[in-house]
């Protein structure tokens, strides 16, 4: 005979297990489709859009040590304060070495959680607002977790994410969006209990979540507003909600509604997000400043701001519905002309959309809450504080696009409950369900392309040039064709981006550089000139000009050029060393000697400064000095040719035969192996 009391706690467990093998059926489905659909991503290399300077070519976050970790919590590099982002990449080091799969692989393992924290968020601000009664046998809330899984893929597998999770680089997005999300999962809880120690260690652990995002990286710095928002409605705990409209009558009850007691504790409780938000918001507008990316409002005025602002607005829900076309650079267009047809059509859109919700903003209260959320969450990056080339990107879709998956959700819930109240046909509610289905099969198909494009540089910026031709697409391009020895084709790219930006410096001076190799060195140095016409600083550009005039022995000139490039920056080794050659060919020895000392004290390693010093002194009488840079020369590089035939001569004229002679003939022996026998000395 069984013991009920065991009978009794059997079923209680069974009950457990089946309960929460239901709470989690939903959102395994929808990490499962999420990693399905960016499974791609995994097979792709870095790019060249800042994943070699953030990665490849940056030996700081490489490990957890102390001095990675200091460099990662007092850096401004690229333009970012983000030392958890950064963590993590040194975390993938650790355990991938330079291996793009790791990396990718933690992006897209962040992305799935992410759309999994998503659906809980989803499906307490679906129960909130829409209620769908039960059936015999099925309970109500299996339509809002339903619901809120369709929100999570239609959030989590649209091709607009692609870019945060496919772009190593961005990580900070994912992350930082992890925390974002986690915070906003944590406030919901901690609204839904109405006072004690559970709110407050809810409130607690959504504070500590909010900061680590920010130090993942500085998007949502806005959240503390958007906060107040989700107050408004659906918590409803400040006004009453959107429907409630203002009376004079009931002036007292309004104010009440507003500032009341329990309305300053729903204020109050912002003050811990507000004060951590202003601190990094100032650190982010600090970083961008010190990388340079900041335009001015000289170079880009205010009504151009504006209308940036708009076309933001209109392009993202735009490209929520049409996701086609999606590039990695949307540039910004060389001279911005506010009264073009896309700004002026955006600024339209965006106003009407604004009134037409405001408008129904009792019937339809969640319109309006979405969208003034989504310009919220938007606004940092609408162009008020510009930087960098692009116009929109649809990186900037990661956080702010949620409420639209919200939205979807809530069409979906909406459907099920008209259904239930018999307001539609069984039918139109399986065309429903099945176009549910079929946009997310959809959004997943694009996805899975979308990810592709991303596999290495050269697939990208050719993608980049084939929807949105710009002239940092066609400069990329050639960069990486110029490295791959295809020179030709890296020329005709240069000569694109040029027809798109005649001022564009770089692509000036690189396409210099290989018309010199060419040697078609006259109009190199246009290019070189027109270069630095735009960018008179540039070292490089001075230095590159300085070598081609005195290949043409053009001294004077050249000296000039080298000249400035120790004027702006005094510890070039190779300015000095050229120019130490250009004022020996022009007989200014002694000056020579200064410059060519200059530059084997700033680089000792400079076999071929050695080379040229040893030679000057030994030209003046101080063999054994020039005999000792000699030696230096062919330590450095024992296969220099020319350096053990100087060392030779100079031993000669010491009368050291035996020694001179082995150099001469190892001299000899390294030219002979290069085909130059006809140098033999």
């Amino acid at each position: 005979m069984s013991n009920p009391i065991t009978a009794r706690k059997s079923t209680k467990q069974t009950g457990e297990w089946e309960a929460a093998l239901g709470r989690w059926t939903t959102p395994s489905l929808v990490a499962l489709l999420t990693l399905t659909a960016f499974f791609p991503v995994l097979q792709n290399q870095f790019v060249d859009w800042d994943d070699a300077k953030i990665l490849i070519e940056n030996p700081h976050y490489r490990g957890l040590g102390w001095a990675q970790l200091r460099w990662m919590f007092t850096t401004f590099y690229m333009g970012h304060y983000q030392p958890l982002s950064w963590m993590t990449f040194g975390t993938d080091y650790l355990l991938w070495g330079m291996d793009p799969f790791g990396y990718h692989l933690t992006n897209l393992l962040l992305h799935a959680t992410n759309a999994v924290v998503f659906y809980f968020i989803a499906f307490r601000l679906l129960s909130l607002t829409i209620s769908v009664p039960d059936l015999p046998g099925l309970s109500g809330v299996i339509a809002p977790k339903l619901a809120a899984g369709f929100a999570a893929l239609f959030f989590a597998v649209h091709p607009l994410r692609v870019e945060s999770v496919a772009w190593a680089t961005e990580r900070r997005d994912v992350l930082s969006g992890f925390f974002v999300l986690l915070t906003v999962l944590f406030y919901l809880r901690s609204a839904a209990v109405e006072t004690g120690p559970f709110r407050r260690r809810w409130m607690r652990t959504a504070v500590l979540f909010y900061v680590l995002s920010l130090l993942a990286k500085a998007s949502g710095v806005v959240l503390p507003f958007v906060l107040l928002l989700l107050d408004i409605y659906p918590l409803k705990r400040l006004g009453g909600g959107p429907g409630k409209r203002f009376e004079p009558a009931h002036a007292r009850e309004f104010i009440e509604r507003w500032f009341g007691r329990a309305a300053r504790a729903v204020w109050l409780e912002k003050l811990p997000l507000l004060i951590p938000a202003a601190l990094f918001g100032a650190a982010a507008i600090l970083a961008q400043r010190e990388a340079g990316a900041l335009s001015s409002v000289e170079k880009y005025g205010f009504l151009a701001r504006a209308s940036q602002a708009f076309y933001g607005l209109a392009f993202y829900p735009l490209k929520t519905v049409l996701p086609l076309g999606l590039s990695p650079l949307y540039e910004m267009p060389r001279y911005f002309w506010s009264l073009t047809w896309s700004f002026i059509l955006s600024g339209i859109v965006v106003t009407a959309a604004s009134l037409i919700l405001y408008l129904a903003r009792r019937r339809w209260p969640a319109g309006l809450a979405c969208w003034v959320c989504y310009g919220v969450i938007l606004s940092p990056v609408l162009g008020i504080f510009q930087a960098g080339p692009q116009l929109v990107a649809d990186r900037y879709s990661y956080l702010s696009c949620l409420g639209w998956a919200v939205l979807a959700g809530a069409g979906l819930l909406q459907c099920w409950r008209l259904w239930l109240r018999e307001r539609i046909s069984a039918l139109g509610f399986k065309l429903t369900q099945g176009s549910a289905a079929g946009i997310i099969l959809l959004l997943a198909a694009l996805t899975w392309q979308q990810a592709q494009v991303w596999r290495d540089g050269e697939t990208l910026w050719r993608h980049a040039i084939a929807v949105a031709p710009s002239r940092v697409a066609y400069s990329n391009l050639a960069d990486l064709l110029r490295t791959d020895g295809k020179t030709e084709e890296a020329i005709e790219n240069y000569r694109q981006a040029l027809r798109l930006n005649p001022v564009h410096w770089h692509a000036h001076h690189e396409l210099a550089i290989l018309l010199e190799g060419q040697g078609k060195t006259d109009v190199a140095e246009e290019h070189y000139r027109s270069a630095l016409t735009i960018k008179p600083s540039s070292v490089e550009a001075h230095y590159n000009l300085g070598m081609l005039l005195a290949e043409r022995k053009e001294f004077e000139q050249a000296m000039a050029q080298f000249r400035e490039v120790l004027r702006l920056s005094p510890d070039h080794a190779e300015a000095h060393s050229a120019l130490g050659a250009v004022l020996s060919n022009l007989g200014r020895l002694q000056e020579a000697v200064a410059h060519l000392q200059k530059a084997v004290k700033i680089k000792p390693d400079f076999a071929d400064t050695h080379r040229n010093l040893g030679q000057l002194l030994a030209a003046r009488g101080d063999l054994d000095q020039g005999i000792d840079h000699f030696r230096q020369a062919v330590s450095l590089e024992p296969d220099f040719a020319e350096a053990h035939e100087s060392l030779g001569r100079a031993l000669v004229l010491l009368g050291r035969k035996d020694e001179a002679a082995r150099h001469l003939q190892e001299a000899v022996r390294i030219l002979k192996s290069r085909g130059e026998a006809g140098r033999v000395p």
